[in-house]
């Protein structure tokens, strides 16, 4: 099993762990990561929100190199994923749209692979045997939420993945984990990442609903695939925050990676204390 990896730009700096751990991860499941040569930013959300065109240009030149390789793409930042998804959708029904996109890139692109997100992947395609296969510490007593956000499961038109109001694909995932998940009403609400700067006092007030509704299950803390999400959750909390993990940092400790320290340790509340009364740290 192999794929097209794009890491996208949060990946390589404020997200640095997650592309760590979505590596060691799929390392160990025997997954094999091939990193697009040349990637560029795929304009979320500045493009989108901007320029049409520009919207299109940015992930279709991604997605041209990425065809060259004969690999569905896996991106595992539900914002790459969207903005790729979207063009690879808009082309397959809009031959126009196909046409002026080779034009500017001096690229040809026909869609003939897909694109993925991490969820779509390690549910689907590698299977929740798999995962539970591999898993060697249990992460018994853990109480935890799945978030999967605006992203992931909308608009389902284009992502076509899991169900856009109650996902579970996150929830089995941890659960083969040992992970006590607690059902919850927030799972899918928007954390206001992409009005983090502009409007903070937005952000804050959806930030403290999120977690009022996941303390209201008495959740321990929340898992998200999202690194907007997660530096927007981990940073606008109030006193005594919740931990805000990444779905493969959970995965990574549970199989066992000696690698997972150095992960948690890169986030604003610290998950440490938390692992630490399960004996997982």
């Amino acid at each position: 099993m192999k794929y097209a990896y794009y890491p996208g730009c949060s990946l390589e700096s404020t997200a640095k762990e997650y592309d760590d751990s979505v590596r060691e991860v799929f390392r160990i499941l025997g997954v094999e990561l091939e990193e697009l040569e040349d990637w560029v930013c795929c304009g979320a959300s500045s493009a989108h929100s901007s320029n049409y065109m520009l919207s299109h240009a940015l992930p279709g030149r991604d997605l041209a190199i990425a065809e060259k390789t004969g690999l569905d793409v896996m991106a595992p930042c539900p914002a790459c994923f969207l903005r790729l998804k979207a063009t690879r959708h808009d082309v397959l029904h809009d031959d126009g749209l196909r046409q002026e996109l080779e034009r500017i890139l001096g690229l040809e692109y026909s869609a003939k692979h897909d694109v993925k997100n991490i969820l779509d992947v390690l549910y689907l395609d590698v299977g929740i045997e798999n995962i539970r296969d591999k898993v060697t510490k249990p992460l018994k007593g853990l109480k935890l939420v799945s978030y999967y956000g605006c992203y992931l499961v909308r608009p389902p038109e284009v992502v076509c993945f899991d169900d856009p109001e109650n996902p579970q694909s996150m929830d089995e995932i941890l659960s083969v984990l040992g992970v006590d998940i607690r059902d919850w009403a927030g799972k899918v609400d928007c954390c206001g990442g992409s009005l983090s700067l502009s409007r903070k006092d937005i952000a804050i007030n959806l930030v403290e609903g999120i977690v009022k509704v996941a303390r209201e299950v008495e959740a321990e803390g929340i898992v998200t695939a999202c690194p907007l999400c997660q530096a927007n959750l981990d940073t606008r909390q109030e006193a005594e925050p919740l931990p805000i993990f990444y779905l493969t940092e959970l995965i990574g400790l549970a199989m066992g990676s000696p690698k997972a320290g150095s992960w948690f340790g890169k986030h604003i509340a610290s998950p440490l204390k938390l692992l630490g009364s399960y004996a997982l740290m």
